[in-house]
């Protein structure tokens, strides 16, 4: 097993599940991920297999069929797939941050009704804030749930939706002024909804639009779309929690999970560019000798292999934090700040290690270049990232003068 990236402190369970999980990777993910990606085709195969392992279930209570397991488990699992493809990892992102919002905030309805399916994967998840028009800026969302009976209307355009065609359930966040008089802080106005749809594309159900895949740079394969709804009605018993106005700190409960899953993306990437960069090394040669056996790539791969072991134990740590019930916004910002930016960094030197070769689709390397600009945007970019981290810190020095 490498030297990197290794978490102590695992139970037999923990490490069970990984060592099944990374068996997966190597035999079935790795040897087909870049021929997938070029063809931008969903892994059905693939999706299929982690069905069958029960890793649709893995964060899900036991009393919902699901294998009951911590947030730590579930990001180094997402390590683990990220490092044969960032891609997958993204289709169970989203899933499990429905059902965590799910499991913390749903009501016992609701649970009872979507976490079982959810659980053994006949049910998958998305969820969608982001709208044309905005992104970290949730409190600029318009799209708009009004109330008529025992329904609410929803319109509105939603933007950068992944899973949006193959998903069955999307926790969708909305204006809802009922009950919230005008002046009302933007943030104590919105609403998340539980919308249940077919998959596929086009109208997907009275009101529900899917238009198609948004076509990428990288992040290829799984789809990615926008979501409008023009007089879309939902059910009152669908929204999530049962109230209305709690919805934006139901979304950021969940983008927390979702910041440390990109930190674990981000983990799981560079750690497979460093392994392609230290092979590569190996084997070519100029000036009589490996290039591993120049000075100057020695120094980039001792940087690189620094820059996989700090961003792993900061997303361990963030995923720890989590799992005790503390508020974890300050490392799980810290976490995915920085492994995205180390992720870049580490991908960029194995690109350079592999020289003029890198440049080609058929090495490996090049699909990883194109993928790891998406960590630095997703679930908020590096700047918003600061931010937080930034008001978390002035909360906790605070001066006391």
């Amino acid at each position: 097993m490498a030297r990197l990236a290794q978490t102590a402190g695992l139970t037999d369970v923990q490490q069970e599940i990984l060592s099944t999980v990374r068996d997966f990777v190597d035999k079935e993910i790795i040897p087909v991920a870049t021929e997938l990606e070029h063809r931008d085709e969903y892994p059905q195969a693939i999706v299929d297999g982690l069905k069958e392992l029960g890793l649709f279930g893995l964060m899900i209570p036991e009393e919902y069929g699901g294998l009951g397991e911590s947030l730590l488990t579930y990001a180094l699992c997402v390590e683990e797939i990220a490092r044969g493809w960032m891609s997958v990892s993204g289709i169970i992102n989203t899933h499990f941050i429905v059902a965590y919002m799910l499991k913390q905030h749903g009501t016992q309805e609701q649970k009872e009704h979507f976490l079982p399916r959810m659980a053994a994967g006949d049910i998958r998840g998305a969820f969608s804030m982001s709208e044309p028009g905005l992104g970290s800026d949730v409190s600029a969302i318009t799209s708009k749930a009004v109330r008529d009976g025992d329904e609410y209307v929803l319109n509105g355009q939603k933007m950068w939706l992944t899973n949006g065609g193959t998903s069955s359930l999307v926790a969708v966040l909305v204006r809802s002024d009922e009950g919230h008089p005008e002046g009302t802080a933007p943030h104590k106005s919105m609403t998340t909804f539980l919308v249940e749809k077919e998959p596929g594309f086009g109208e997907v159900r009275p009101g529900l639009t899917i238009p198609g895949k948004i076509d990428k740079m990288g992040y290829k394969g799984v789809d990615t779309t926008e979501l409008i709804m023009d007089g879309l009605r939902v059910p009152a018993n669908r929204v999530l929690g049962g109230v209305t106005g709690r919805g934006f700190y139901q979304m950021m409960d969940g983008v927390e999970v979702g910041r440390v899953n990109v930190a674990a993306r981000g983990c799981g990437v560079a750690q497979r560019a460093f392994e392609l960069g230290v092979q590569y090394a190996q084997q070519r040669h100029t000036f009589g000798k490996a290039i591993a056996q120049h000075q100057a790539i020695q120094f980039k791969l001792a940087e690189m292999a620094t820059k996989v072991e700090a961003a792993h134990a900061m997303m361990v740590n963030a995923a720890r934090k989590k799992d005790s019930g503390e508020r974890n916004d300050l490392e799980a910002g810290m976490a995915k700040y920085l492994a995205s930016e180390y992720c870049k960094e580490v991908v960029e030197d194995a690109f350079r290690i592999h020289g003029g070769y890198g440049f080609s689709k058929e090495y490996e390397i090049e699909r990883l270049y194109r993928e790891a600009p998406m960590l630095l945007i997703g679930e908020g970019t590096a700047e918003i990232q600061k931010m937080i981290i930034g008001r978390r810190l002035l909360e906790e020095y605070r001066f006391q003068g």
